[in-house]
């Protein structure tokens, strides 16, 4: 999540790739050049500030959620004429958002001050939920009960200090948005800098959260088209990874996306433009008004809720992101009136096409 100025968004004709994926060994091997669109059907605003417990907020963006013990847990990030924040809410189903409260995790272990951008998954080794935040550098802090929303730790730091590779020409730190998903053998913490760029840092699962290192840059592009909010899933049934990003052009935000065979691999293009985005104005309509240009920070809904971060080819893709209501111009950042919603993948796209029919 940014928190300089507002930008517009931008949608600027670019051609499309589609790409390939290795399937597992339970599983027919995805064909080469695999090609298709993402499309997505838009809800109306589900979690607003108008939610119980919401009403002092601007705005409520940069959404993360599990499904576990037969509900969502949604953690987002509050928008105040105080800053920046971090708050919960919980229910059954996607109709029942509207009406879930919105409680803030001031008053929890995590406190006050700049909190934002939230990620929370179970990590199973440990038997804990982990909350990664930004709070300047990387924070996390973790509870044994996600349902407790005032039982989480106080913040820690991922990183003693500030890597090199993260640093700007001034010395400064340049990074936001974190992010962490594990494979079998490492933990992995991406971010982005505003300004083109994804980086990756890595751990030994045995030693996570400590021990993150050889941060470098995986990701290289104008600053507009590689800009914040990656995220990143295990395709299951696969070898496949995703990887979406999002970025600007004056019609709205949008997600480009790519796939690799590694988390530590090669990143290859899946739908990388304006045109046809993983995401974006381009391929989404609503149910009702149009209420959102674009589509902002968010994330995609979990088949599972641990550390893998998996989603299945199997089932439609819901995305619930933050989409920004009408306003005046000039509105300040801070007080632009963002709100959840959720998307869902209609008809056959890139990630559909790698549900095969397991050998028996």
């Amino acid at each position: 999540m940014a928190i300089t100025k507002y930008r517009t968004w931008a949608c600027v004709a670019a051609a499309f790739l589609g790409a390939v994926s290795a399937a597992g060994a339970t599983q027919a091997q995805a064909g080469a050049g695999t090609k298709g669109r993402f499309e997505w059907r838009s809800s109306a605003p589900l979690i607003t500030p108008s939610n119980a417990g919401a009403q002092a907020y601007s705005g409520l963006k940069d959404s993360s959620v599990v499904y576990f013990n037969g509900a969502y847990h949604v953690f987002m990030t509050t928008a105040a004429s105080d800053g920046w924040n971090m708050a919960y809410a919980r229910f059954k189903d996607w109709s029942e958002a509207p009406k879930a409260e919105v409680v803030s995790l001031k008053p929890s272990g995590i406190g006050p001050g700049y909190r934002a951008a939230p990620q929370v998954f179970y990590f199973a080794p440990q038997k804990l939920w982990y909350l990664v935040y930004q709070g300047g550098p990387p924070l996390y802090s973790t509870t044994a009960n996600i349902e407790d929303p005032m039982s989480w730790s106080a913040p820690k730091p991922f990183f003693a200090e500030t890597p090199a590779a993260v640093k700007n020409a001034a010395g400064e730190a340049s990074w936001l948005d974190f992010w962490v998903i594990c494979d079998d053998v490492n933990c992995h913490l991406f971010n982005t800098d505003d300004n083109g760029h994804l980086y990756r840092s890595q751990t030994p699962i045995g030693r996570f959260p400590e021990g993150f290192a050889d941060t470098k840059m995986v990701l290289t592009g104008a600053r507009d088209d590689i800009f914040e909010a990656s995220m990143h899933y295990k395709i299951a049934g696969t070898n496949t990874y995703l990887t979406a990003i999002e970025a600007i052009s004056p019609r709205g935000r949008y997600f480009r996306s790519w796939i690799s065979d590694r988390l530590d691999g090669e990143w290859r293009p899946l739908a990388d433009s304006a045109s046809a985005p993983f995401a974006g104005s381009a391929n989404v309509t609503f149910d009702g008004p149009a209420w959102s240009e674009g589509v902002s920070h968010g994330e995609l809904v979990r088949s599972g809720h641990d550390q893998t971060l998996t989603i299945d080819p199997c089932k439609p893709l819901r995305f619930l992101y933050q989409g920004l209501a009408s306003h005046p111009p000039g509105t300040d950042y801070i007080n632009l009136p963002y709100n959840l919603a959720l998307l869902t993948a209609t008809g056959p796209n890139p990630i559909s096409r790698l549900c095969r029919t397991p050998v028996k």
